[in-house]
């Protein structure tokens, strides 16, 4: 894995006399607020920001103390009418600067340092990456410049993410790593995500993010190839209780797929689906449904605008779904072929891999 070096610049920010030094004081201000303006340190409860603290900018700064029992991440946030500033950073016993404007930046400790560089890193690429995006549209294009501009793309977009594992795997002892890898950890393997685990120490082991996260690693080992499927009951479009293991015991061979209506990648490669079935059903090809929609009108109406004939199950939850959690499903389309005896053969098999590996399986018989 590749390792990236980050420039840590310790600020000196205020005078030790000025200061907690059994705390924090964070110092900091906004581009164009006024004395008398609000500046928000918000914490994130479920899907809510909730005030933890605030302060009044005075001579054009604002000041925030107090003692913290642990590092964490919050969001500091500033809004008057139109003029919106926020960024997150670590709160923790120590010497903060803050400065909010088009360009947020936090440094002070070893925790915001990293972070900031990290992000600094990450919004460079970011906007290569949009420059690319934006060059590729010009009709202009010849062929070798299209291939050169796609070549670039695909190295920008797997430096960005160089540049998350090298940080998660510098940081995975500290603060910094265990946010970073709660925030990002679905463009993780899962294997990649349990060695960082085994690297935390024991008291990180026992957070809720890593007890979940390791859960589901256990149920992706459990739906890995080469094991035995896990059934699930769940209604049908009629409301009917249905059981996977009825609709793979008929066929001999089952594409389970994992998909929703307001999913835009999964209505794409539906024709390729509804193609295979086409070509494969009577030689024994069937396929599921399993839908993490929330609304039954919106699964049913979308199951036929593209002409999906076959079999459908959800229970409506969204990704709650019963069936995406047993399969330790974290993007869609996601796809697992099972045999007749139950044994999952294949994994997120899509377009031209899927009706390759459909030919292979069917010219045996």
């Amino acid at each position: 894995m590749k390792r990236m070096m980050y420039a840590l610049a310790v600020a000196s920010i205020a005078a030790a006399g000025c200061s907690n030094s059994n705390g924090y004081q964070i110092n900091g201000s906004v581009a164009g607020a006024a004395d008398g303006d609000t500046v928000y340190i918000l914490r994130m409860e479920g899907r809510q920001f909730i005030t933890q603290d605030t302060a009044v900018i005075k001579n054009g700064k604002f000041t925030f103390e107090g003692v913290q029992d642990s590092t964490v991440n919050l969001l500091v946030s500033y809004a008057k009418g139109a003029t919106r500033f926020a960024t997150d950073f670590f709160l923790e016993n120590a010497p903060i600067q803050i400065q909010l404007g088009e360009e947020c930046t936090v440094s002070g400790t070893k925790a915001n340092d990293v972070y900031q560089a990290f992000k600094n890193k990450l919004k460079a690429t970011q906007e290569e990456v949009q420059n690319t995006y934006n060059a590729l549209r010009k009709d202009s294009l010849k062929e070798e410049e299209q291939a050169a501009l796609l070549a670039n793309l695909q190295t920008k977009e797997e430096e960005m993410l160089d540049t998350l594992k090298s940080c998660i795997e510098n940081n995975i002892g500290n603060a910094v790593g265990l946010h970073l890898l709660s925030q990002y950890y679905h463009n993780l393997e899962y294997d990649e995500i349990e060695e960082l685990i085994k690297a935390m120490p024991a008291n990180s082991q026992s957070h809720p993010f890593v007890v979940q996260i390791s859960e589901l690693i256990n149920k992706a080992k459990s739906t890995a190839v080469g094991q035995k499927f896990v059934d699930f009951v769940m209604p049908d479009t009629e409301g009917k209780t249905v059981k996977l293991s009825d609709f793979i015991a008929k066929n001999k061979y089952t594409l389970i797929d994992f998909w929703a209506s307001w999913c835009g990648p999964c209505r794409q490669e539906m024709p390729n689906l509804v193609d295979a079935y086409a070509k494969y059903k009577a030689k024994g090809l069937g396929i599921v449904g399993v839908s993490l929609d929330n609304n039954a009108e919106s699964w049913k109406g979308m199951i036929k605008q593209l002409n999906m004939t076959w079999p459908q199950m959800s229970d409506l939850k969204g990704w709650q779904s019963l069936g995406a959690d047993l399969y330790a499903v974290r993007s869609i389309p996601h796809t697992v072929l099972v045999d007749q005896n139950g044994i999952i053969i294949e994994k997120n098999l899509r377009e031209k891999a899927l009706q390759e590996k459909l030919a292979e399986l069917f010219s045996k018989q």
